[in-house]
């Protein structure tokens, strides 16, 4: 498909004009039934933005993808210019569609109109399987397929209705729709064209059932399997630029990012001498001298993305990701199986590390470890459905941790429990940013709220996305805005419009706040693992506002969280 995509890159302007000649409704009258009228549109192929624009202007919240650099700009330009802040464009193709991915959204519509012919053959089994995978329950995949050559260089294949079919069946998907064949929109003699709509039946997760039976029927001897659940939950939940690899209906994510979860998720469990196991006698096999007990003076929240470790911290440090590691392998990795023992649902590709003096807890670190890999299904389920099974796994390991003598002698109250079990610490603390805007104002700057644009006298720092959804302290996700803004914000998402018309304020803020070279270091390094396709070099704020413009939809999306 390159020859063909540069083709498309080449001659951009010619192709947006070709498309533009013609309207929406003119090319799409076939399947007007199913036209959608608001929900999550994902567009790939989206080409000079004539479709996105249309669905857009409907009501639908569209992300449009576009393989060809020339023909994406001339989107954005059409899009900006009509002032439509519901679509959203990424740089993306199939069969991959990894930036896709990394905004762990869900689709009600996936539009991939006159795409699926320059697709070989040999790549169409994965591409369907991803697009698949990416809709909503309910959701529709509406599929054009042209019959005909190409008289200008651009490479076809055959296509069918069989195959799509075929195709539908192997992945789950209804055929509930097939056009008759329809003349070209355009009047191109010999090229007609045939619409199909497939739907993905809103019937549950067997994946959620698993993960419910682990919970609640697995024999524990300690609290090692609801461990590492709750740490992939919320590494599903919180880091979508955790996954390095995503293929054959396998996601691999930062094996480092597993350790570092796993040590928060203890840390204040252990430290405060609340028993995890029924044999206490064994120990914690990640509790070692050389590790642990050597950063014993740190806290849960001292083990944070961004922060920078030296001298025999940082060797302590990488003993305790050694010690940890190992246990997870040895303990939950080995004993989560289903049906026969050697059919584990987990598995860890490790990779050997080089000792580091000083040690930065940024993505390369974290990726230097391996791989921890997990079904799709599964990944998919902690993604969508972790804001429900994150409460189960909570309770039940309270539960566990009753049963243990130690606890029980120590009279430990349901509070207690929960206490040492919550994510973050310091839940609200806005101090270091409050500080920065104090530092500022103190030399005589102007600060201004990301809202309003208006100078700020008594104000707040607010959560941009909120913490009661989703707790996220990184410099990105901390704005000033006016006490009455903040008031009326509460804990509400901004809407895309509003993030829309503050980009300027938001871009300026981060500028404004964040230019040292070690601030600019810590927010780039939160921002890569928090926000969806952000390279872990990146040093591009604007890139930051795209990303954080598709986390709020996904939030909004999983969440169902109101909007201001």
């Amino acid at each position: 498909m390159n020859k063909t995509l540069d083709i498309y890159h080449q001659g951009a302007a010619l192709f947006a004009q070709q498309y533009d000649a013609l309207s929406f409704v003119q090319v799409h009258q076939s399947w007007q039934q199913f036209w959608p009228d608001n929900g999550m549109v994902l567009d790939i192929g989206a080409g000079s933005g004539r479709d996105a624009l249309w669905l857009a202007e409907r009501g639908c919240q569209v992300i449009a993808v576009e393989p060809a650099a020339d023909l994406l700009r001339i989107g954005q330009s059409k899009t900006a210019e009509h002032s439509v802040s519901r679509v959203q464009w990424l740089s993306d193709n199939l069969p991959e569609l990894k930036a896709c991915y990394q905004l762990n959204l869900q689709f009600n519509t996936i539009l991939l109109s006159a795409v699926w012919m320059h697709l070989a053959p040999s790549e169409r089994e994965r591409a369907f399987r991803k697009i698949a995978n990416l809709l909503a329950p309910g959701g529709r995949f509406v599929l054009s397929l042209r019959f005909g050559e190409f008289s200008d260089g651009r490479v076809s294949f055959p296509v069918s209705v069989d195959e799509i079919a075929k195709l539908a069946r192997q992945f789950g998907l209804v055929l509930s729709f097939v056009s008759a064949l329809t003349a070209d929109s355009g009047g191109r003699a010999g090229v007609q064209w045939q619409t199909l709509v497939l739907e993905l039946p809103d019937d549950g997760s067997a994946s959620l059932s698993r993960i419910r039976h682990i919970v609640l029927n697995d024999s524990k001897s300690s609290t090692y399997k609801l461990a590492l659940l709750r740490t992939l939950v919320r590494i599903a939940d919180a880091h979508p630029g955790a996954v390095l690899d995503r293929q054959d209906g396998k996601v691999a994510i930062s094996l480092g990012l597993v350790a570092l979860y796993w040590i928060r998720l203890f840390k204040r469990l252990v430290d405060n001498n609340i028993q995890q196991n029924s044999d206490p006698a064994k120990g914690l096999g990640f509790v070692t001298e050389r590790g642990w007990q050597a950063l014993q003076h740190l806290t849960a929240d001292d083990f944070a993305v961004g922060t920078l470790f030296a001298g025999p911290d940082a060797e302590a440090l990488q003993n305790l990701f050694s010690d940890t590691l190992k246990t997870i392998k040895d303990g939950p990795v080995t004993y989560i199986w289903q049906g026969q023992k050697d059919n584990q649902l987990f598995s860890m590709q490790r990779q050997k590390t080089q000792r580091q003096s000083t040690v930065l807890i940024d993505k390369p670190f974290l990726n230097s470890y391996g791989h921890f890999v997990l079904s799709e299904s599964m990944w998919d389920c902690f993604r969508v459905y972790g804001c429900w099974i994150e409460p189960l796994l909570v309770q039940q390991w309270v539960s566990e941790m009753q049963k243990y003598e130690l606890n029980r002698q120590q009279g430990l109250t349901l509070d207690t429990y929960h206490h040492h079990l919550r994510w973050l610490d310091r839940q609200h603390d806005t101090g270091y940013v409050r500080k920065k805007v104090e530092t500022l104002r103190g030399a005589g700057h102007d600060v201004r709220s990301v809202w309003s644009g208006k100078p700020l006298y008594s104000y707040d720092i607010d959560h941009c996305l909120p913490f009661s959804y989703w707790p996220n302290n990184d410099l990105w996700n901390l704005l000033p805005a006016s006490c009455e803004e903040n008031r009326k914000k509460s804990d509400r998402l901004p809407s895309q419009s509003r993030l829309h018309a503050s980009r300027s304020q938001i871009t300026d803020w981060w500028q404004q706040a964040w230019h040292s070279e070690t601030e600019q270091k810590r927010f780039f390094v939160e921002a890569a693992l928090s926000l969806p396709n952000i390279a872990y070099n990146c040093t591009d704020f604007d890139a930051v506002f795209e990303a954080l413009q598709f986390q709020s939809a996904g939030i909004k999306q999983r969440l169902q969280v109101a909007e201001w």
